[in-house]
C-alpha cells in the first residue's frame, strides 16, 4: 500500500501475501497433468501394452483424450466446478489440434506426454502468478484486500463493520502453519450459498404415450465464503494474523457502556446547541428592541 492511500493516522500492522501451498486446489490441476503425462509415456513407449499402440494413432489419442476429460468429469463433480471439465476439454482439442497442424501422427507417442507436463508446468506457472497478485494490509483501522493479474480487485473493510470472523485450516494447513480468515461484514459480505438439487426422469413404452417428468428439490445454507482477494486466504502465520484480527476488531467494537457514553454526549450536545440558539434569539431580539427604541426617540427629538 502506498503512502498516498493510507488515512489519517492509519499505520500498517502487517502486510501479507497467500502461502505458496494455499492454493493446492488449482496445483492439483497441474499435478495430475503431470501423472498423467508421465503415465502415458510408459504406456505408449515402455510398457507391454506398446504394442497395441505402435500403429494405432487413434487409439493413442482417444487413449489420452478420454483419460483427461473422465478426470475432468470426475474433479467438476466433486467440486462442482464444471470449468474444470472444460479446462481438460481445452487441453485435448489443442493437442489434437497442434497433432494435425504440424503433421506429428507419427510420434504421437512422445509429442502427447511432452505436451501434457508443458501444460502443467505452464500451469504452476499461472498459478504462482495468480498467488502474488495477492496482497493484504492490515492496518491500526481497516483490513485492505487486493487481486488479481489481469482485472485488479480491492476491499476495503472497517473494523468496526465485522461482525462475525470465519476461521480455518485444511490438512496442509495444519502441518505448514498457515490458514484463511473470512471476515463477515454487517451486509452479509462473506457469506455463499450452498445449493443441492434433485432431478429425474422417466419414458413409458414406445407404443404407448410417452411420458416425461422432472422432479427436484433445492436448500440453500448460508456458509462463510467469498473469492480469495476478498478474504485472508491462506495466510501465514495463522495463529498470529487470527488474533491480530480479534483484537483489532474488539478494540473497535463499542460495549453498551460507550453506547450510552455517546448516546450521552450527544444529548449533552444538543441541549448546548438549543441553549446557543435561544441565546442568539433573545440577543437578536434585544439588539430589534433597543433599535425600535433609539428610532423613537430620534422621531421626537
Amino acid at each position: 500500500m502506498d503512502e498516498d492511500e493510507l488515512l489519517k493516522g492509519e499505520e500498517v500492522e502487517k502486510i501479507l501475501s497467500p502461502h505458496p501451498l494455499s492454493f493446492m486446489r488449482f496445483q492439483s490441476l497441474s499435478i495430475f497433468l503431470v501423472i498423467w503425462g508421465v503415465l502415458v509415456l510408459w504406456l505408449l513407449n515402455a510398457s507391454e501394452w506398446k504394442i497395441y499402440f505402435a500403429d494405432n494413432f487413434w487409439l493413442s489419442l482417444s487413449f489420452w483424450g478420454i483419460g483427461l476429460l473422465l478426470a475432468g468429469i470426475v474433479a467438476s463433480l466433486i467440486t462442482i466446478r464444471w470449468s474444470i471439465f472444460i479446462l481438460y476439454a481445452c487441453v485435448f482439442a489443442s493437442g489434437t489440434g497442434f497433432i494435425f497442424w504440424l503433421g506429428l501422427q507419427g510420434i504421437i507417442g512422445i509429442f502427447i506426454p511432452v505436451y501434457t507436463i508443458f501444460i502443467s508446468i505452464l500451469g504452476f506457472i499461472l498459478v504462482e502468478f495468480y498467488r502474488r497478485s495477492h496482497k493484504y494490509y492490515i492496518s491500526n483501522q481497516r483490513i485492505t484486500f487486493k487481486g488479481g493479474i489481469v482485472t485488479k480487485q480491492e476491499r476495503t473493510l472497517r473494523y468496526d463493520k465485522i461482525t462475525d470472523i470465519n476461521a480455518k485450516q485444511g490438512i496442509i494447513g495444519q502441518i505448514f502453519g498457515f490458514g484463511t480468515i473470512i471476515p463477515i461484514s454487517q451486509s452479509g459480505f462473506g457469506l455463499g450459498s450452498d445449493k443441492s438439487f434433485a432431478g429425474g426422469g422417466v419414458a413409458l413404452g414406445e407404443k404407448k404415450l410417452k411420458l416425461f417428468g422432472l422432479f427436484g428439490g433445492g436448500k440453500e445454507v448460508q456458509t462463510p465464503r467469498t473469492r480469495s482477494y476478498y478474504e485472508l486466504h491462506g495466510v501465514y502465520p495463522y495463529k498470529e494474523v487470527k488474533k491480530l484480527v480479534e483484537e483489532l476488531v474488539q478494540g473497535n467494537v463499542i460495549t453498551p457502556y460507550q453506547q450510552e457514553q455517546v448516546e450521552f454526549q450527544k444529548e449533552q450536545v444538543d441541549i448546548q446547541k438549543q441553549m446557543r440558539d435561544l441565546l442568539k434569539m433573545q440577543s437578536d431580539s434585544k439588539v430589534d428592541q433597543k433599535g425600535e427604541e433609539e428610532s423613537s426617540e430620534d422621531q421626537k427629538s
